[in-house]
């Protein structure tokens, strides 16, 4: 008779331990944050040389989905869209595209979609 008890105790334990402790503290894990991006993004190119973007500024005739190939595209070529945003506002804001008056949001989305990128959510020139 004991060893029945016992068995049996010890089994109880065994299930209770196993119930107890399967999914750890049971509490449901907070979905991660979106980040927002960096407060001062860097521009890996030379910001002068970027002066020959203020011609895609002037293209009317762009056909969606075509790639534009131009020195401006070409030399954000390989940057990510954060950096490309920050290279081209640096380039907006030093007035180096040789334009005076610009609507800084809509040169900057316009260059930038100009070149198939994209501004992330949040960025902003100014």
């Amino acid at each position: 008779m004991a060893t029945l008890s016992s068995t049996i105790f010890i089994l109880s334990l065994l299930i209770f331990a196993t119930f107890t402790s399967a999914c750890g503290p049971c509490e449901p894990k907070p979905n991660p944050t979106p980040k927002a991006p960096p407060v001062n993004p860097f521009c890996p190119r030379d910001t002068l040389k970027l002066g020959v973007c203020g011609n895609l500024l002037g293209l009317v005739n762009v056909a969606l989905g075509s790639q534009v190939t131009s020195p401006c595209c070409t030399l954000l070529e390989g940057l990510a869209d954060l950096e490309v945003a920050a290279c081209l506002c640096t380039a907006i804001k030093a007035n180096v595209l040789g334009i005076v008056k610009l609507d800084i949001p809509v040169a900057l989305s316009a260059l930038v979609s100009a070149c198939a990128k994209k501004v992330p959510t949040g960025f902003k020139c100014g």
